[in-house]
């Protein structure tokens, strides 16, 4: 049995248990709730899926129906900015790996939402590390691959796990979005960014049609040039890979030409060109920290985040996509080596909890512990961010989840 099967055998017969969402009443040794400073031995107590109360721990606030929990540490749940972990399956076969659709270079109309399986296994393994929430849908691989969904890892879909259906519509500009080994367009940087250009303009004028008075002259419904249009409008952003300093360059010329709301993604030559992200003013999902280094991604370096830190640049944290198995990463681990790594404790859970929930425009919801906001919590035996701490459980919605301390 080689490491892969060995590694798909371990999940399938992990415990995935989840109790019924009951009240909850969660002792942390120490809470670190993001929002303000740690507390030391604190109380969380959670009721119909939201947190109704964050303080020091008082017995007397515990009503006789709450289930108790006992933690040595506890976070907001994890949010992985970047993934396509539910569209690319545990099984590394044809019939689970739904991440990318080569048949065209662009594609914004295909939506993670109509692919998304929550029941495959690796959406528990992560849930198992503390992973509440994750940004997933198409990968890059082609100019434009298809749009992104935020939803819940509790293995479901239904309406209260989906935050956002249609959150980002994916591009990729460099050598994710080229076409060079098979000969099709677009093959090279020039003609990708012309492409990408030129499908913008013509979702301008299909926009322009659509809004006139006389519907006689309305073009029929396209749905590729309407997704671009919700690009151009802003409702729904261009998350854009791009690693190079020149693709970066070119991805913020795009969006200052055609006033776009972009996020970008990857950025392994960030430090090279921070005067420029800055002023741009955009967020950056950035590159998995121990992503390996090689062809657009040669620069990369796991004190890139403390970096972007420094320079004042919001960033968040994501696992991205591989082609080998098991095909995604965990943010749990991305951070803790950024943590070490120059950028600290703080800002490392941030990056893979608030500052990820603002990029994803879901802060209101979830990225912090407090009074009113989902039940999504991270409970650990230890520091988060050391190699030997175990995730004890996770907390989605206010159901509880032992996957087994991971």
């Amino acid at each position: 049995m080689n490491r892969a099967d060995r590694f798909a055998l371990l999940l399938l017969l992990a415990p995935a248990a989840a109790s019924a969402a009951m009240p909850l009443a969660i002792h942390a040794g120490v809470l670190y709730p993001v929002s303000g400073p740690p507390v030391r031995e604190a109380l969380i107590l959670i009721r119909d899926s939201r947190i109704t109360f964050v303080g020091p721990a008082d017995d007397r606030m515990i009503s006789a129906d709450h289930q108790i929990i006992r933690a040595a540490v506890v976070t907001p749940g994890l949010i992985d900015a970047r993934a396509t972990v539910g569209l690319s399956g545990l099984l590394n076969q044809p019939h689970d790996q739904d991440m990318l659709e080569r048949s065209a270079p662009v594609q914004p109309e295909l939506r993670a939402i109509d692919a998304y399986n929550g029941g495959d296994p690796l959406v528990a393994w992560v849930r198992s590390l503390g992973v509440t929430t994750v940004n997933t849908g198409h990968s890059p691989g082609t100019l434009v691959s298809g749009q992104t969904m935020v939803v819940k890892t509790s293995g479901s879909t239904r309406d209260r796990e989906v935050l956002r259906p249609a959150a980002f519509i994916t591009a990729a500009l460099g050598g994710a979005g080229l076409n060079r080994a098979e000969g099709k367009a677009p093959g090279t940087r020039a003609k990708a960014v012309a492409l990408l250009r030129a499908e913008l303009i013509k979702a301008q004028e299909y926009v322009r049609k659509r809004a006139l008075t006389d519907e006689t002259k309305h073009p029929a419904r396209d749905l590729r040039l309407e997704a671009l249009g919700r690009a151009l409008d802003g409702s729904q952003r261009l998350l854009i890979t791009a690693h190079k300093a020149p693709d970066i360059l070119a991805a913020l010329r795009l969006a200052k030409e055609f006033n776009l709301r972009i996020v970008l993604d990857g950025c392994a030559d960030a430090p090279l060109v921070l005067e420029e992200i800055r002023a741009a003013g955009f967020p950056v999902i950035l590159h998995p920290t121990m992503a390996r280094a090689g062809d657009e991604t040669e620069n990369l370096a796991m004190d890139t985040p403390a970096k972007l830190a420094a320079a004042g640049i919001s960033f968040a944290f994501q696992s991205g996509y591989e082609s080998y198995v098991p095909k995604t990463r965990v943010v749990l681990f991305e951070a803790a080596v950024a943590a070490g790594r120059g950028l600290g404790f703080e800002r490392a859970l941030a990056g893979a909890t608030l500052e990820a929930a603002k990029t994803l425009g879901v802060a209101d919801r979830i990225g912090t512990v407090e009074v009113g906001k989902d039940a999504d919590l991270a409970l650990f035996d230890g520091d988060p961010f050391e190699y030997t701490t175990r995730v004890t459980a996770t907390v989605i919605n206010g159901e509880l989840f032992r996957d087994g301390p991971r």
